[in-house]
């Protein structure tokens, strides 16, 4: 389960959010490329934007469901 308090700096505010246990597969982009990108070290990626459509909230859903380190949360 991702950790809230070690979320990447470089999110958006808002409920979702990538937290320090990235590790870089990528997988997430596939599923969400409108709404994660890499850090600017590209160590890792976070939340460029919120999802603000259903769709959007849907591809949220499914890069928090294939991240293999869980560093995919959800406040909400």
């Amino acid at each position: 389960m991702a950790d809230k308090l070690s979320k990447q700096s470089e999110n958006a505010p808002g409920q979702w959010y990538v937290d320090t246990s990235c590790a870089l597969c990528r997988l997430c982009l596939e599923e969400a490329p409108n709404l994660l990108t890499y850090n600017h070290d590209e160590t890792a990626v976070h939340f460029l934007k919120q999802p603000e459509t259903p769709e959007e909230t849907a591809a949220a859903q499914r890069a928090m469901d294939v991240c293999p380190t869980l560093a995919i949360g959800n406040d909400g």
